[in-house]
């Protein structure tokens, strides 16, 4: 069982940058794809990013294409999401994953494991 652990948020203003990093304790399985989700104060849990093992192919959610970046190292056990141009809406803990494949994290289904959460408060 692979456990994830988020950190990295924060509290920042309209506009500002953040870099979130989620921490593998043992080399995730090496087909998985790896990602990012995130849940704001009364609302239901959303999609933000997917990257495969590789690091190569991604995907993002429309709210956040252009604006967040995913990334991943091969054959490193921390995967990355660089946080720019942060607007009020981002606010929400995020919640790193792990998943057969950057489709099926995109629609949320059968995700594998789930990070505890860091949380991410913009300000204005």
């Amino acid at each position: 069982q692979v456990q994830l652990v988020e950190s990295g948020g924060g509290l920042v203003q309209v506009g500002g940058s953040l870099n979130l990093s989620c921490a593998a304790s043992v080399r995730p399985f090496s087909s998985y794809a790896m990602g990012w989700f995130r849940q704001a104060p009364g609302k239901e849990r959303e999609f933000v990013a997917a990257i495969t093992w590789s690091g190569i192919g991604t995907k993002y959610a429309d709210s956040v294409k252009d604006r967040f970046t995913i990334t991943r190292v091969g054959g490193a056990n921390t995967m990355y999401l660089q946080m720019n141009s942060l607007k009020l809406e981002d606010t929400a803990i995020y919640y790193c994953a792990e998943g057969k494949s950057t489709s099926t994290l995109a629609a949320g289904e059968r995700v594998a494991s789930w990070g505890p959460g860091t949380q991410l408060t913009v300000s204005s």
